[in-house]
């Protein structure tokens, strides 16, 4: 085995600089068992962040089923299996009936690039409405639509074919919770968008939305905001894509799907590596009038999207799910640790807001509550201290200042007791300036 020392050396020399690590003193993790993974002397740490192992880390049945059917075949979909579409159908059980046509892809980058292609081929337009804030992937159609990325450090001013909304936060957007009507004022920012594109006599393709952002800084959407806009849009002739790579399969512990707990029907879904416990597998599904008018001739082709071990994992996963109850897991776990995070805010006065559904929450820390000046540093440093008190979490937000917590799926109460009191007696015995 390589010392860390080693690693480090070796990664500088052959890694793009670009593809960072995480926490000032990087991790050699060497194994990962259900919420836990081990680094390469045996330390055990909470994994409170990896939402992509969705029912657990090296889970046995989801390794069983990959190596079962990789010792028989693994091919592309020009021939026929029963692994695909026994899965699409499974697959659509848990969806809106008029949802009925699957492509299968291998990341959320990926899904989301052909979601866009899909809306932006029915539409015959590129116009695209985004939220500010919002994350939908790092190919170059969906890093165009992610100001996450082209308004963050590096980036890029957005494409005239793309139009940015206000991120609707109702903690420190622009328009807050003590506004007469939050969700009117949003609206009409989508709104002004459509009738600009009226007065050039310019179509909307589409718009595309997490149900929570999630790079966002794990926002809840105020009442009503989502199921209005995406009236707004189908109104104007527009598509409506519900992202649900981070926060699908039941993690929001309510509903299976976010836009469920919106009360809105999207018409395209699109779904990532948590499918497979991370292994690459993701999805698009949409209606069939939109997957018939995308087959103009031009063949779709995706050598592994779908293939039959990919398959066969993601039918392990929902059995999973169905079998431990893992989105009655979430919603029970998720309760008790927004009511434990919420009863330590009261204590400490840096932990601003204490928001999210099931197991896909954030903790907005502020330095300043007149001002609202996030506390950015702070938050950074008590990522690494919880690190070195064995528990993984990481920050997100626009301002890096939320902390953020969507582990896997069998996360337990007595782990979110560990998360609660570590996290507590952190902020009792250290000053965050």
């Amino acid at each position: 085995m390589l010392s860390l020392k080693k690693i480090k050396e070796l990664r500088d020399q052959f890694i793009s600089p670009s593809l960072s690590v995480a926490y000032k003193d990087p991790l050699y993790i060497v194994k990962g068992e259900g919420q836990y993974l081990y680094n390469s002397n045996g330390k055990k740490y909470l994994d409170a962040i990896n939402n992509i192992s969705h029912v657990g880390h090296c889970h046995p049945e989801v390794t069983k089923s990959l190596h079962e059917q990789s010792k028989t075949l693994n091919t592309n979909t020009r021939y026929l299996h029963e692994n695909i579409v026994i899965y699409a159908q499974e697959l659509l059980r848990t969806l809106p009936s008029h949802l009925q046509t699957c492509f299968f892809t291998n990341s959320g980058s990926e899904s989301n690039d052909l979601a866009l292609r899909l809306a932006r081929n029915y539409t015959n337009s590129k116009h695209t409405i985004v939220i500010e804030g919002a994350y939908h992937g790092h190919t170059a159609a969906t890093m165009e639509a992610s100001p996450y990325k082209y308004n963050g450090q590096g980036g890029n001013s957005a494409a005239k074919y793309i139009h940015q909304i206000p991120m609707p936060d109702a903690y420190r957007g622009r328009y807050r919770e003590n506004s007469a009507d939050i969700t009117e004022y949003y609206i009409k920012h989508v709104e002004s968008i459509l009738d600009s594109l009226k007065k050039k006599d310019e179509q909307i393709s589409v718009f595309i939305s997490e149900s929570i952002l999630g790079c966002g800084g794990q926002i809840i959407l105020p009442e009503g905001f989502l199921a209005l806009a995406n009236k707004t849009i189908k109104k104007a002739g527009g598509i409506c894509i519900a992202d649900e790579v981070q926060i699908g399969f039941g993690r929001v512990g309510s509903h299976f799907w976010g836009f469920e707990s919106e009360n809105t029907v999207p018409d395209i879904i699109t779904m990532g590596k948590a499918m497979g416990n991370g292994h690459p597998l993701s999805a698009v599904v949409t209606t069939k009038e939109i997957a018939q008018k995308f087959n103009n001739g031009m063949e779709y082709f995706n050598s592994f999207g779908g293939n039959p071990v990919s398959c066969a994992v993601g039918r392990t996963v929902l059995e999973i799910i169905e079998k431990e109850k893992l989105q009655e897991n979430a919603y029970l776990i998720g309760k008790y640790l927004i009511k434990g995070l919420n009863d330590i805010k009261k204590r400490h006065n840096l932990i601003g807001d204490v928001r999210g559904r099931g197991l896909f929450l954030g903790l907005e820390l502020i330095r300043d509550h007149e001002r609202m000046a996030p506390a950015c540093s702070e938050a950074d440093q008590i990522v690494n201290d919880m690190k070195e008190r064995g528990i993984l979490i990481s920050t997100d937000g626009t301002d890096r200042n939320v902390i953020k917590i969507k582990p896997p799926m069998v996360f337990t109460k007595d782990n979110a007791d560990q998360l609660i009191d570590t996290l507590d007696q952190l902020l009792i015995k250290k000053k965050y300036n």
